[in-house]
């Protein structure tokens, strides 16, 4: 008989060992030598690297409207922490040390949360991946170093009106599941973020441009049954452009999604479910083109 972990054996013992990981954060935040990025600014740096928007209410299936129109708020408070931070050379930027505890003394409401071994559930603070998410795109167009990301491993929605590759998201739990990067350049950045006209919008800012620009692309999606359960399957490269001659430097593969999908399977595109023949058969054509 397997032995449960601690955190297992009851909800309240979840909450301690939930409490335990924040305190330890805490102190391993204390110890560190990193420098965390602290400065705010009104004034904006006069280069925009990159600038993206994301819908903030989506038609989800199976979610209570209540919650997307929650998660509005909290990210409007979230807004209010990051909106303006620069991140000096050397410095960290730290997702939890810039908004804080998301608590329902902050002002936060309950909001869409990916709970441990139970899927979806709800939760003050909830839906604030999606701010996470959109400060992580803007790095990957960047020369910026990410330190720590954790990637959602499941398909938890079918797309609405999604508009980057599949899987550039990042999980974020207060707050020993973090997000961070660091400026590992010669110049000055700055993140902003706002709400306008239903759209969560941001821009990463510099002093001057720099030499590379950045695109993301997303090959080989498509669906797979294997035994009982679907999982969605592609690729995503970053590919580093020179700005002057506008030629390829190198490409990177950063992400091999092989995601569980995790909603209706009535809901994915019959054109993009690949049967084993046909990976097999694709899987020829490869070998034979390498020849």
């Amino acid at each position: 008989m397997t032995r449960k972990l601690f955190c297992d054996i009851s909800p309240t013992t979840y909450k301690i060992s939930v409490k335990k990981e924040i305190l330890l954060r805490h102190i391993k935040n204390i110890l560190s030598s990193e420098k965390i990025a602290k400065t705010h600014s009104k004034k904006e740096l006069p280069n925009i690297v990159k600038s993206h928007s994301s819908i903030l209410i989506r038609k989800l299936h199976g979610v209570d409207l209540k919650l997307q129109e929650n998660k509005v708020t909290n990210i409007m408070l979230a807004c209010n922490k990051i909106n303006g931070i620069i991140v000096h050379p050397g410095e960290i930027f730290s997702y939890w040390s810039t908004v804080g505890p998301t608590g329902k003394k902050y002002g936060y409401k309950e909001g869409l949360v990916i709970g441990r071994k139970v899927g979806l559930t709800s939760g003050y603070g909830g839906g604030l991946c999606q701010m996470a998410n959109m400060i992580h795109w803007l790095v990957l167009n960047s020369p910026l170093d990410v330190t720590e990301l954790h990637h959602h491993s499941d398909a938890l929605f079918p797309d609405e009106r999604r508009t980057v590759p599949f899987g550039t998201g990042t999980s974020v739990c207060y707050n020993n599941l973090d997000y961070r990067f660091k400026n590992n350049t010669d110049q000055d950045v700055q993140i902003l973020v706002w709400c306008e006209n239903g759209e969560l919008c941001g821009e990463l800012r510099s002093e001057r441009e720099f030499p590379c620009r950045y695109k993301l692309i997303e090959e080989n999606h498509h669906f797979r049954k294997e035994g009982d359960k679907y999982f969605r399957i592609s690729q995503v490269y970053r590919i580093v452009i020179d700005r002057l001659t506008n030629e390829e430097i190198y490409r990177e593969l950063i992400l091999d999604n092989h995601s569980e999908v995790l909603y209706d399977y009535s809901l994915i595109p019959k054109d993009q479910i690949r049967d084993d023949e046909n990976v097999k058969k694709n899987k020829r054509s490869s070998r034979k083109k390498s020849k």
